[in-house]
């Protein structure tokens, strides 16, 4: 009860939202973050990869090592593509705004000010 008063009353974030709603914002924005991690980390490896091409010095191991990473990221960056023009789509057929949920920040949310006795 104590904690209560210091720090106010916390309340489940998922009924933020009205219905299936909140589960697809959450849905969406997990997606969107490994979406940004699968860029980023498609970035690295392109670095890598040509960077150990690039230090290959003729050996052609490691230019066909080099090559192997290009393409395996490549191919790795169309399927993460490919799955937001998939979730789009999916949006579409069902209504659901999957690419662009609405975040509720703490100022949209009236939660109860604790003030202490």
């Amino acid at each position: 009860m104590i904690f209560t008063a210091i720090f106010g009353e916390i309340k489940n974030p998922t009924t933020l939202a009205n219905g299936p709603e909140g589960f697809f914002n959450f849905l969406s924005t997990i997606f969107k973050f490994s979406g940004v991690i699968a860029g980023l980390f498609f970035v690295a490896k392109i670095i890598l990869a040509g960077f150990g091409y690039l230090s290959a010095n003729g050996d052609e191991k490691k230019v066909a090592a080099a090559w192997a990473t290009i393409w395996q990221s490549i191919i790795g960056l169309i399927i993460v593509s490919s799955a937001f023009v998939i979730a789009g789509i999916i949006g579409y057929i069902f209504g659901i705004d999957i690419l662009n949920p609405t975040i509720v920040g703490p100022n949209e949310v009236n939660l109860p000010v604790a003030t202490p006795t």
